[in-house]
C-alpha cells in the first residue's frame, strides 16, 4: 500500500513540482495564471486533513479501484494526499540551485527541457531525495490512519486486533513496528542523499 502509493506519488509529485517553478515569477517559462492555479489546487491538496480527504475522495476511490475498503482502495487517497506534499517539497528543493548554473546552461543555448534535465535536477537530486523520504515517512503516518477506516496495514491491525480487542500489548507492539518503519526510512533517505551530496 505504501510503496504503490510511494511510487505513484513520486511520478506525479515530481513533475508537478517542476511545473510548478518552470511557470512561477522568473522560472523558465514564466505563466503567472498557471502558476497561481496551479499552486491553488496544491495548497488546497495539502491543507485537507488526511482523514477528510479519505472519506471526500470516496467516490473517486470506488471508480477506479471499485470498493472504498481494503489496501487497494487506501492507494488513492495516499497518493492524492502525497502528490501535493511532495510537489511543493520538489518545487523548494528546485529554487535552491543557483540561479547562475541556469543562466550558464541557458546562454550556451540549452533549451528549457534540457535545463531541468540537465542541471535543475540532477543538482537539486539529493535535496529532492530528501523530499522523497519526508513524503514517505507521512505516507507511513497516513496508512495508519488508513487503517482505521479499513484501509488495511498496521493501522488496521492496531485498531482491530489492538483497540477493539483491548489488547494493549498488541497496541503497543504496533507502534513499536511504526516507529521501527519511519526510522529504518528515515536514515535510509539520509544516507542516500549524503550519498549523492557527496558524488
Amino acid at each position: 500500500m505504501v510503496a504503490t502509493a510511494t511510487v505513484l506519488a513520486v511520478l506525479g509529485g515530481i513533475p508537478l513540482g517542476v511545473l510548478l517553478l518552470v511557470v512561477s515569477p522568473g522560472g523558465l517559462a514564466p505563466h503567472p495564471l498557471a502558476h497561481r492555479l496551479l499552486g491553488l489546487l496544491v495548497d488546497l491538496g495539502r491543507s485537507l486533513p488526511f482523514i477528510i480527504l479519505l472519506v471526500a475522495v470516496a467516490p473517486v476511490t470506488r471508480l477506479l479501484v471499485g470498493t472504498t475498503i481494503g489496501s487497494w482502495a487506501a492507494v488513492v487517497p495516499l497518493t492524492i494526499g502525497a502528490v501535493p506534499f511532495l510537489a511543493r517539497l520538489v518545487e523548494t528543493s528546485l529554487r535552491e540551485v543557483a540561479p547562475g548554473k541556469v543562466a550558464a546552461a541557458l546562454s550556451m543555448g540549452a533549451r528549457r527541457r534540457d535545463v531541468v534535465r540537465t542541471v535543475l535536477l540532477p543538482e537539486a537530486l539529493p535535496s529532492v531525495v530528501a523530499s522523497c523520504t519526508v513524503t514517505v515517512v507521512a505516507l507511513v503516518s497516513y496508512s495508519a490512519m488508513a487503517g482505521a477506516v479499513g484501509g488495511g496495514g498496521l493501522g488496521d491491525f492496531a485498531i482491530r486486533y489492538g483497540y477493539q480487542q483491548f489488547r494493549t500489548d498488541i497496541t503497543l507492539v504496533t507502534v513499536a513496528l511504526l516507529l521501527v518503519v519511519v526510522q529504518v526510512l528515515q536514515q535510509g533517505g539520509e544516507a542516500l542523499a549524503r550519498r549523492l551530496a557527496h558524488r
